[in-house]
């Protein structure tokens, strides 16, 4: 390694994806990584995010693990949205003895901040607006900017999300297409919900034709003497937002969220109601054609929703993109020692990554199926709940759920070891 010269990386998105990318990559020497974000300064959007077992495999990983905490998540409810019947309760999927902390949901504000304390200062440049790539014919990337300033990487990590400037550059014809589902998130005082009956005792779902309900603390009660308490309204059949500005954290009058939980049951339409003025956000979904492939030019990598454009990821979508920036930065640093170009650390990076999207895209497609059947049979209402909580909810998610991104190298190893 004496007289080898640092390899630059430039990471776009200063999301959790991005983050635990710039944790991993910071720590191999022989990288000088640049993480660029768009906004002016740290920012997340969202209200509550789902941590499992997979995530604090990651997040230990990346020395970040003991600043995230958030509401227990282990009694959850299913309930008809209309009546309240409850028709299921549950110790969560995630949860197992695989790793006491359980499943959690906690504050997206709590994991970002747990993941910047461990960023190498002066790493991220703010308000760093990546609006075009150009694959240089003689080495690396030239990454041009909103403010008319320009990098050159060796390699760059494309963190930037569903609306992915980076895979639009690789992939201009990959377009994304809104779902008709958008979401309606806000994060209340429990206290303020406390007077509703069966709203705050546990992690819920009330289930409509047209939309669902999520409710859940995000808060550790210990930590706090006003815990923050997360109304998510889910509209399946929302007018067509495609080709207007990306509704992603806009905000929503309660007059909007309201009428999309109006024939739910009274104690739903009073939660929401509690709600004060201006405190919904709107979350646009759109979605895309699968990949292909996750690395282009021999030198770009796409990680989390820049490289799997889901209109939803098992609420594991950050979890994903911090296991990305982790193998990727193990295969580099495998690459390295081993005196192989960098190209081949992208070459392991896909050949591990890409088989387990594929696989999360074939549970998708089974769940639709299965969906498409049971609405051809008209089932009684709760019947057609109760199947689709048994069937899909709590079905093997385990290659999810319980990953180990650790041994997930490991297994690469021993067979790149063995030739197998």
């Amino acid at each position: 390694m004496v007289g080898q010269a640092l390899t630059s990386v430039a990471i776009v998105g200063g999301g959790p994806g991005g983050l635990g990318t710039a944790i991993a990559l910071s720590e191999l020497p022989f990288l000088k990584v640049t993480l660029y974000e768009k906004n002016t300064e740290p920012r997340e959007a969202g209200a509550g995010i789902s941590l499992s077992t997979n995530a604090w495999r990651v997040l230990d990983l990346l020395g970040a693990s003991d600043g995230v905490k958030g509401g227990s998540k282990s009694n959850t409810h299913q309930r008809n949205a209309y009546t309240g019947k409850v028709l299921n309760v549950t110790q969560h999927p995630e949860n197992s003895a695989a790793d006491s902390r359980g499943a959690i949901r906690a504050r997206r504000t709590r994991l970002q901040s747990a993941l910047l304390s461990r960023v190498p200062e002066g790493l991220i440049q703010f308000d760093k607006k990546v609006v075009s790539l150009e694959n240089l014919s003689g080495r690396g990337v030239r990454l041009v900017f909103q403010d008319q300033t320009e990098a050159i990487a060796d390699i760059v990590v494309g963190a930037d999300g569903l609306h992915s400037v980076v895979r639009r550059v690789l992939l201009p014809d990959h377009q994304l297409h809104f779902t008709g589902n958008s979401a309606f998130r806000v994060l209340v005082p429990k206290s303020r919900l406390a007077h509703i009956p069966d709203i705050t005792t546990t992690t819920s779902w009330w289930w409509g034709e047209a939309g669902h309900v999520y409710l859940s603390d995000v808060d550790d009660e210990e930590e706090t003497n006003d815990p923050r308490f997360e109304i998510t309204v889910r509209s399946y059949r929302e007018p067509d937002v495609s080709g207007k500005t990306v509704f992603w954290g806009i905000p929503a009058t309660n007059e909007k969220v309201g009428s999309r939980v109006e024939k739910f049951d009274q104690r739903i339409r009073d939660a929401v109601s509690a709600v004060t003025e201006g405190e919904w956000r709107e979350f646009a979904t759109f979605a895309g054609p699968r990949l292909d492939k996750i690395t282009h030019w021999d030198k770009v990598a796409l990680i989390g929703d820049a490289s799997h454009p889901l209109s939803g990821a098992f609420g594991s979508g950050a979890t994903f993109a911090m296991e990305d920036g982790w193998i990727l930065a193990r295969a580099l640093e495998f690459t390295r020692f081993a005196s192989r170009p960098a190209r081949h650390a992208l070459e392991i990076f896909e050949q591990i990554r890409a088989p387990y999207y594929a696989k999360m895209y074939q549970h998708l497609d089974e769940i639709r199926d299965k969906t498409q059947q049971l609405q051809a049979q008209e089932k009684d209402f709760d019947v057609f709940l109760q199947t689709k909580i048994d069937s899909f909810l709590y079905g093997d998610k385990d290659f999810i759920y319980q990953n180990d991104i650790k041994k997930v190298w490991d297994d690469y190893l021993v067979a790149e070891q063995t030739g197998l």
